[in-house]
């Protein structure tokens, strides 16, 4: 970067510009499950630009203007991982530039490449389009296509367009998770409140004998009455956070809540 602002300090503006939307973009969306094709595109293009900065001529890109449908949806930064490998596993020289296409095909949105393979390289461990793959499957049936031939490597990702629900209405889901929600929420302060008791309960009654013994051991044994008392109230507690309204486990509010909570329900599926 010091060199190229050096040799071209337009050029170096420009570059550091795309960098700072990139990590932003990044940042933004890495923690989303699904973003529109559009948002996809518009990134491909700010990251396309670094990408032609470092290889000039080297490198050339085809990317649609906008989805024919922009209500289309893909994995984030699934565009970000496809370009990286293209550039990562094929020669990128003047001589032999590197062609990417990115294109949509019956419902897929494509990346494709012509194959010119590094003679020196590390064998791929393939983590990339696997983590791509698992992604989709979390969401849809629709799988992720592979095809590699002599001239060019080319990767399909679903473009999902319509959520399906097989248990209720969307305003019913919304209120029934409200609900559940608050009734978790409500358990897990209940379940700290245990515990909270039970280490107070573990400290303070041996502190309690310890007073005793100290000061009034010829006297009657006092301490038995919070013992007992506070037990008594401990075991109670203990009933209605793990036995009462058919909650077993301390892992149960935990799992309720995950439950609920998640943004795309493990009934529902994209198409």
């Amino acid at each position: 970067l010091t060199s190229l602002i050096e040799e071209n300090p337009t050029a170096a503006q420009k570059f550091t510009t795309s960098l700072s939307k990139v990590y932003r973009y990044v940042l933004e969306q890495k923690s989303k499950e699904l973003v529109t094709v559009d948002e996809e595109l518009n990134f491909a293009r700010t990251y396309m630009s670094l990408l032609k900065t470092r290889f000039e001529d080297s490198i050339i890109f085809e990317i649609p203007d906008k989805a024919s449908n922009p209500e289309s949806r893909v994995v984030p930064l699934s565009l970000q991982l496809l370009l990286e490998n293209a550039v990562k596993h094929n020669m990128v020289t003047s001589s032999k530039p590197l062609h990417i296409k990115i294109y949509e095909d019956k419902g897929h949105l494509v990346v494709m490449n012509n194959l010119q393979l590094k003679q020196i390289v590390k064998k791929s461990s393939g983590v990339g389009l696997e983590n791509i793959k698992q992604r989709y499957s979390l969401l849809s049936d629709r799988k992720v296509i592979i095809n590699q031939r002599a001239k060019d490597f080319a990767v399909a990702i679903p473009m999902l367009t319509k959520q399906v629900s097989i248990m209720r209405t969307t305003q019913q889901s919304k209120e029934r998770l409200n609900d559940d929600y608050v009734r978790a929420r409500k358990r897990v302060e209940e379940l700290k409140g245990f515990y909270y008791s039970l280490i107070s309960y573990v400290f303070v009654i041996p502190f309690l004998i310890f007073i005793w013994y100290t000061y009034s051991r010829y006297t009657i044994q006092w301490f038995w009455f919070p013992m007992f008392g506070w037990g008594i109230s401990l075991v109670v507690q203990a009933y209605r956070v793990f036995v009462d309204d058919g909650a077993f486990g301390a892992g149960w509010e935990k799992r309720k809540i995950e439950e609920y909570m998640r943004k795309e329900d493990d009934t529902k599926r994209w198409n």
